[in-house]
């Protein structure tokens, strides 16, 4: 459901916050339409399988560090450790988003939040699949809701939605685990909207993938304290002083709407978009176009003048490392995402990563990399009807490619299941996993038939986790 954009009085919202609490409380598995529980689902498989795959990533390593050990029974990144619900959904949702491979939707990264989040507490509370699957789709429609009302980007004003948004899908999430009634629902999205952050200044640092566990980590705790029986406002989301005007980029937001207004769904329209890259999702489409060029005509790096992509203006924003040195610096370059695609013919974990990116082709190639705004920006996307790429040789001639309108793998155009379980069988080689991987992957994929997640515990990564008992800056 799309939203229109609206400058309304305090008289004219809706009581947002108490209608999205109303449908949390009241939402059961039998309400669900196929294609929701198909693409919670997938969101299960996908996010757990880049989860594995960045479990050794340094940053989750720190995170590990920095925070010790906390008692508790929600297992950590498939080992035998385990700790509060709320550490190991932030560890685990670092890791989720730690190579930048996990899926997209709704202006950010829902799984990387939603399922470190219902992993730890279903587990914990011995909630069935349906249960985690209803959880997800809870969490899915209340960050829809929000990010919905909104028609400009929030990339521009700085925010990161999977921070901001995501927060409050988390205790969505969990209001939906606990069974929490209305009041304590809208009091658990109050408190969680109160620790929503995440800024794109910290894009293609360790930073970024914090955000993630972090609101994963903000969405168990606000949900707990409700259930306890903190409270917060009953019109946080919708107040002039509230989380929709912080955080819109001009102040106009809707606000009129009630929640789902046509009895849609919003998991229906919007999907999950899983990613072939281990890449800001804005390169995608690009990286497609030119790996397409190359595999036709194999040019060698010397025989390119130069390389122009046609992207949108907030895409092009998005991506604003221009020279990146680092591999976590190049996931937000599109002037790396093409040189990789011709050096390379591919974009994958061997190519994000310092040595690759600080070769001399390399290096030398991103410099002659062009970027093309095109205008015809989608308010509601940010990005423009399709991306190509014009490749102009030495002698001067020039190659264009295809326009891209959708990349491989997005909701219009999805990985058939076998190349769903080829990226998941190689995400769990590299994250440990080395037993019966196919039988995870189907335990993922049948999760609404699953009695519970104790079963899970079965397949155990081979990398050993060093838990910290005494945190050492200097490390």
């Amino acid at each position: 459901m799309s939203h229109t954009d609206h400058d309304v009085s305090d008289t004219d919202a809706i009581p947002l916050t108490a209608e999205l609490a109303q449908f949390i409380s009241h939402l059961t598995f039998t309400d669900l339409p196929q294609t929701a529980i198909t693409t919670a689902s997938t969101g299960f498989v996908d996010c757990t399988g880049v989860m594995l795959a960045g479990a050794d990533e340094p940053v989750v390593g720190k995170v590990i560090s920095a925070i010790g050990h906390c008692a508790g029974e929600a297992p950590v990144l498939f080992s035998q450790h385990t700790m509060h619900p709320a550490h190991a959904a932030w560890i685990n949702g670092v890791a989720a988003h730690a190579l930048d491979w996990d899926d997209a939707a709704l202006r950010g990264h829902p799984s990387a939040v939603l399922v470190p989040t219902i992993l730890a507490e279903a587990h914990v509370l011995g909630r069935s699949g349906a249960d985690a699957i209803t959880a997800f789709v809870a969490g899915y429609e209340t960050w829809a809701e929000l990010a919905h009302r909104d028609a400009e980007s929030h990339h521009r004003k700085g925010w990161h939605p999977t921070g901001i948004f995501g927060a409050i899908a988390s205790a969505a999430a969990c209001a939906s685990l606990y069974n929490l009634d209305p009041e304590r629902a809208a009091h658990a999205l109050a408190i969680a909207a109160s620790r929503s952050s995440g800024l794109m200044s910290n894009f293609g640092s360790m930073t970024k993938p914090i955000h993630a566990g972090n609101a994963a980590h903000a969405g168990i705790i606000a949900a707990r304290l409700a259930a306890a029986g903190t409270t917060g406002s009953h019109n946080t989301l919708e107040d002039p002083q509230g989380f929709l005007s912080a955080v819109s980029p001009s102040g106009k937001v809707d606000k009129r709407t009630p929640v789902h207004a046509r009895r849609d769904w919003h998991i229906e329209e919007y999907g999950l978009n899983i990613k072939q890259y281990p890449m800001c999702y804005c390169t995608h489409r690009p990286i497609d176009a030119m790996i397409a060029l190359q595999k036709k005509h194999g040019w060698d790096p010397n025989q390119i003048r130069n390389i122009d992509v046609s992207i949108s203006g907030r895409n092009a924003t998005v991506l604003r490392n221009h020279w990146p040195q680092t591999g976590l610096e190049a996931k937000f370059s599109i002037e790396f995402a093409m040189a990789s695609a011709v050096v390379a013919q591919r974009v994958g974990l061997a190519q994000v990563n310092d040595d690759f990116v600080q070769t001399d082709i390399i290096q030398d190639l991103m410099h002659r990399v062009s970027v093309t705004i095109n205008p015809a920006e989608d308010a509601e996307s940010g990005y423009a009807p399709y991306d190509h790429v014009v490749v102009t040789l030495a002698g001067g001639e020039t190659v264009k490619s295809d326009e891209v309108h959708e990349a491989r793998g997005a909701r219009s155009v999805p990985l058939t299941k076998g190349e769903l379980r080829e990226k998941f069988e190689e995400c769990a080689r590299a994250g440990g996993i080395r037993d019966d991987i196919a039988g995870l992957f189907e335990f993922l994929s049948s999760l609404d038939r699953q009695a519970e997640l104790m079963p899970l515990r079965k397949w155990q990564r081979h990398q050993v986790i060093v838990l910290a008992s005494n945190w050492n800056p200097n490390v």
